[in-house]
């Protein structure tokens, strides 16, 4: 029997933003940043999609993209490691909102 690790939605989100950001500045590859924060994107997609739906996870994936949009002129205001864990932190938050919200629409536990 082998034993599922399960990183939470929220988590694999903010990483996302935040290690693809990291990514990008520390290589100076912007591309593999972008590959990065896609991937992150794209298993919190899936996590989203099993908790909620579709809906669900139609109006996370959205949130991402525009947490990574809307990071950039907020860190022309309050800098760029401040910006990306706000926006980071947001999408956490609206993710573990709509999980949970789910989890109990359905009866099912969101985040297991």
């Amino acid at each position: 029997m082998t034993a599922e690790l399960r990183i939470p939605a929220e988590a694999v989100a903010a990483g996302g933003l935040v290690g693809g950001y990291a990514v990008a500045r520390w290589t100076k590859k912007r591309p593999l940043g972008g590959v990065a924060l896609a991937a992150a994107g794209a298993v919190a997609a899936r996590q989203w999609y099993v908790a909620g739906g579709t809906k669900a996870a139609a109006g996370l994936s959205a949130a991402y993209v525009a947490a990574f949009a809307g990071s950039h002129p907020l860190a022309k205001k309050i800098g760029a490691w401040p910006a990306v864990f706000g926006v980071a932190g947001g999408v956490a938050a609206a993710s573990w909102a709509v999980t949970r919200c789910a989890g109990r629409r359905t009866g099912t536990a969101a985040g297991s």
